[in-house]
């Protein structure tokens, strides 16, 4: 099975019997109109657990199955008809990225959650598996991304540096090694990401171009690793502090054992959990701390990254408010 390119889907579910091995699990279990996992919903947000291999929306005419199709299902109620999509997205994942997805349920809670964004008070974190034992127990990887203009791979970015890497910006994610093990007998880390910018791919790049590429990505491994039934890339843990509520979500873990009984823990390094609690004390900063550098999440960022990052959203906003999506990091 491929993934992380497009193909179509079915509107309702398939028995799961009828196409997989009896030891499948519901974790496994192909996208379908009716199974919309909502972790949050207020009056102006609703974050949803994304789907695997799931477009958010789509204009080609046979991917009838889309996130927004799955909202439009559920909550027909909610769709907002002065918007294309029907919906606004407040970020986006990766057509094979799972895990929480806030979504703006009018045009006053976008523009508060674009505020957030755009002020850097918005903290994710992802989980993965990635090939290969990471030795660090946690490092910062740093590499420019730019837009690959390869002949074949301009749907592709890479790291600066590279050949027909071009317009490449500063990027940084935080790594930290929850767990080390087997994935179908091939060495494998359970890692937590922490991305403090937001580039195209950003995680599925890091990874790859430190030496750990995220098992089952198709893409960057050049069309290699294609044995997994998914991409094992999913955004576990997202807080949004918009002026009118705080969203803050986790979701439950996919990366176990018994979901998935190709994966096999042999080391504990980091605890998720305690990782997490870690990254919550750390969110909000200390009185006295009076530094004029924006925050993403606990870590302080660079003048000049943060400067360009503003430039762009700014350039955005427009758009943002109007259809509201963001590029993907991962």
């Amino acid at each position: 099975m491929t993934h992380g390119t497009s193909r179509p889907h079915h509107l309702t579910c398939v028995s799961i019997s009828a196409v997989y091995s009896p030891g499948f699990k519901p974790s496994m279990e192909p996208g379908c109109i009716e199974n919309l996992s909502i972790l949050y919903q207020s009056s102006d947000f609703i974050v949803v657990n994304k789907h695997w291999d799931l477009r958010i929306d789509s204009k080609m005419w046979y991917e009838t199955l889309t996130l927004q199709s799955q909202l439009k299902h559920r909550f027909p109620e909610l769709a907002d008809p002065d918007t294309y999509y029907g919906f606004r997205f407040c970020h986006q994942l990766d057509f094979s990225t799972s895990g929480a997805l806030c979504v703006a349920l009018n045009k006053a809670a976008a523009g508060r959650a674009y505020k957030c964004f755009k002020e850097r008070q918005v903290t994710k974190a992802y989980l993965a598996l990635v090939r290969g034992h990471v030795q660090e127990s946690r490092m910062t990887i740093n590499h420019a991304i730019g837009k690959n203009t390869t002949e074949g791979l301009t749907h592709m970015m890479c790291i600066e540096g590279t050949e027909g890497c071009e317009n490449a910006k500063p990027c940084l994610t935080e790594l930290t090694v929850l767990e080390r093990g087997v994935y179908d007998g091939d060495p494998v880390s359970k890692v937590l990401l922490q991305p403090l910018t937001g580039r195209t791919h950003q995680l599925r790049v890091h990874c790859s171009s430190s030496g750990y590429p995220i098992v089952g990505d198709f893409t960057y491994s050049f069309k290699k690793d294609s044995r997994p039934f998914r991409m094992m890339l999913h955004a576990f843990y997202l807080r949004i502090p918009t002026s009118g509520e705080l969203i803050e979500v986790s979701t439950p873990d996919p990366f176990v054992p018994t979901l998935d009984a190709n994966w096999q823990p042999q080391q504990l390094v980091h605890s998720l959990e305690e990782v997490i609690q870690t990254l919550k004390a750390a969110m909000d900063p200390p009185p006295e701390d009076t530094s004029p550098l924006p925050k993403v999440g606990p870590n302080v960022v660079t003048q000049e990254t943060s400067a360009k990052e503003s430039e762009e959203q700014r350039a955005r906003c427009q758009q943002w408010l109007a259809e509201w999506a963001v590029e993907p990091e991962n």
